[in-house]
């Protein structure tokens, strides 16, 4: 689904990607974890067109994406759930999701505004609302919301877990076992360890702009000293 070849990212002069390869198969969840400042904003970026890499290449179902715009990343099925949920705070929850409608390429016709209303229920009785009246979990629901009414393939969701509580994080973590369920391809950005090893299918750790480790989530459970060095954190 998703293949980043040897990819170098930078900020103006500052080399941020240093060489960074993965892959997203489809249908599987991987995450990409890391301490702050590691980079891993910056794949996200880099796949979506926002920061395009200098070197290297990215291939979405094949096909070179590395200097395309990032409008048309998005209409080839790339959907985004950017960190801080950037949702539109003065349009209603109803308004956020059919803003981002595109027709769905699937057997199934894809996601529609009932398709997602039914995925998450409390954006149905929240439809009149303002975006900035929901809470936190709720707008990161929102901004799952819309972007599968991009209709992707594959799901960029950086950091959905930031700054929610722990009952909310645990709901989010379903909620992507649940789409993974519906076929999508996910990419997950973390810092939070748990969800990350709870979801996934394949994990990947990023240090200093270079994939330092890669397993998968059984045994990055088991390997303390990884956890500690790369991520300061334990289960």
């Amino acid at each position: 689904m998703l293949e980043l070849l040897d990819i170098h990212t930078y900020y103006g002069e500052s080399h941020v990607l240093h060489g960074i390869s993965m892959t997203v198969q489809q249908g599987s969840v991987v995450a990409l974890l890391g301490r702050n400042g590691m980079g891993k904003t910056t794949t996200i970026r880099s796949i979506i067109g926002f920061t395009p890499p200098r070197e290297g290449q990215i291939r979405f179902k094949k096909r070179e994406i590395t200097k395309l715009k990032p409008y048309h990343i998005a209409k080839m099925g790339i959907g985004l759930v950017p960190q801080g949920r950037n949702i539109f705070p003065s349009l209603s929850v109803k308004e956020n999701l059919t803003m981002a409608a595109r027709q769905g390429r699937k057997k199934n016709g894809g996601w529609s505004l009932d398709r997602v209303y039914a995925q998450f229920p409390i954006l149905k009785e929240r439809s009149k609302l303002k975006g900035n009246l929901l809470s936190g979990g709720e707008q990161q629901m929102l901004a799952v919301g819309r972007a599968l009414m991009t209709n992707p393939d594959l799901l960029l969701m950086d950091e959905p877990s930031e700054g929610l509580a722990p009952l909310v994080v645990h709901d989010i973590g379903f909620i992507i076992v649940r789409l993974k369920k519906e076929g999508l391809s996910i990419l997950l950005v973390e810092q939070n360890l748990p969800m990350g090893l709870g979801v996934s299918d394949h994990v990947l750790i990023i240090s200093k702009g270079q994939i330092v480790y890669e397993s998968s989530p059984a045994q990055l459970r088991e390997n303390e000293e990884v956890k500690v060095k790369y991520l300061c954190a334990t289960e």
